[in-house]
């Protein structure tokens, strides 16, 4: 059975505070959100991006008949009564290439030769395909059982007919969204442009990667860690490092982000220590619509979050900002719960969240009270249908979790132990392996 140790689970919801539920936070945050103003680019250039508008197709896909194979192009008819002791004799009468453009006829007892992409003369109805002919130049005979009426060719509209939807808005520009609009014809499309995400962390201990952590000294993960994870949710991301606790320095640096930044994500400072500056500078600072506010949120393991808006000019609309906890595994699950969603928003994706499976759990786990557990998971297809998953380690151990889970379990606020057998959600992660 996989434990939460007692003194953790004390550490993140102190007693007596009253948590927000995640749904309700997720609500509040995404509804005031809208997604970036659309750009016409080039098609090459929107790959990466998410189409702003359904793109219908301008024409036929294939644009005309054509030879799906290299063979010649007959009239089923002329070959219909080929087979191995009476082969079928036809004229050839010309060759088909993929750049031939002039239209042609069969006549009966007639055929071309012809390669894969040319036009289809106008009466042919099939193309045979070379190893069932002698491979003749001025005429070809047919041997054995001929190929059926169609075989070897395509018609136009056969996949996509004029009009038809080809994408909706909303869908991720993958490298074959890019080759069905290219071979419609299509060579610009509307597209919100990738959010561009600023990546600091903050903390008078830290010290760039390179060296082991010590007293009083700790490694920053996190900026290396969050920019990977922002690039991974599609976002153009920049990482600034490490911002000492200063309030000024805090300050200029923002500032200095808010010109190339659609979006900036902060670790460390969260809390309500002596040393949380960013939680101090951020929540009193004077000017910020909406200000940033720091809430508990029913997450473990990581409950309390930042969010609102920074800005250069007092007055002014500003960027949206999301403050996570310094520590690294809580920074992740962090960026999972808040900030992937707000990338996608800003993207304008559809959907906005990662996709789920039901899974069958292979082994007891208990789970704190109160809070909606996010524990990294490997998650399986099962033999016959359905998922089965397998805890990894969560809590103060996310991070080594994280490095071998292909899924996140979420286990709800009410449940404290979830048996093994029981059905669980998963949120599946993108990974290639």
């Amino acid at each position: 059975m996989t434990t939460v140790p007692a003194e953790f689970d004390a550490a993140v919801q102190p007693a007596g505070a009253e948590l927000t539920p995640l749904a309700e936070y997720l609500s509040g945050v995404l509804r005031g959100l809208r997604p970036l103003p659309a750009l016409d680019l080039d098609l090459t250039q929107a790959h990466g991006n998410v189409l702003a508008e359904d793109v219908h197709a301008p024409g036929p896909l294939p644009a005309f008949d054509h030879a799906a194979i290299d063979g010649y192009a007959a009239r089923f008819e002329d070959i219909a009564d080929a087979s191995a002791g009476r082969p079928v004799r036809l004229n050839v009468i010309g060759d088909l290439g993929a750049a031939s453009w002039r239209p042609v006829r069969l006549t009966p007892g007639t055929c071309f030769s012809i390669g894969a992409g040319a036009m289809l003369p106008a009466a042919a109805d099939v193309i045979v395909p070379a190893y069932l002919t002698d491979q003749g130049m001025a005429a070809v005979e047919v041997y054995g059982a001929p190929p059926k009426r169609g075989y070897g060719l395509r018609r136009a509209g056969d996949e996509i007919q004029p009009g038809s939807l080809l994408v909706r808005a909303g869908t991720y520009v993958s490298p074959a969204i890019v080759a069905l609009l290219a071979s419609c014809g299509i060579g610009h499309v509307i597209v919100r442009p990738s959010p561009r995400v600023v990546i600091v962390s903050t903390g008078d201990e830290l010290v760039d990667v390179g060296r082991a952590s010590q007293p009083g000294q700790l490694v920053d993960a996190n900026s290396h860690a969050l920019t990977a994870a922002a690039a991974e949710a599609g976002a153009h991301a920049y990482r600034v490092g490490i911002c000492d606790d200063d309030p000024e320095g805090l300050r200029g640096l923002l500032e200095d982000q808010t010109l190339r930044a659609d979006l900036i994500v902060t670790t460390g400072g969260t809390g309500t220590g002596p040393g949380d500056m960013v939680r101090r500078v951020l929540s009193r600072r004077e000017g910020l619509r909406p200000p940033v506010h720091f809430t508990g949120v029913s997450v473990y393991p990581c409950t309390s979050l930042g969010y609102g808006a920074f800005s250069s000019m007092a007055g002014a609309e500003g960027v949206p900002i999301i403050c996570l906890p310094g520590d690294t595994g809580a920074a992740m699950i962090g960026f999972e719960v808040l900030a992937r969603p707000v990338i996608q928003v800003l993207a304008g994706a559809d959907p906005i969240f990662r996709p789920s499976v039901r899974a069958h759990l292979l082994e007891t786990i208990k789970s704190p009270s109160g809070l909606r557990e996010f524990r990294p998971a490997y998650v399986a297809e099962r033999r016959g249908g359905g998922y089965t998953v397998a805890p990894l380690a969560g809590g103060p151990y996310t991070l080594s979790g994280l490095a071998e889970a292909n899924g996140l379990m979420v286990l709800g606020e009410k449940v404290t132990t979830a048996p093994a057998g029981s059905t669980v959600d998963v949120l599946l992660l993108d990974r290639r392996r």
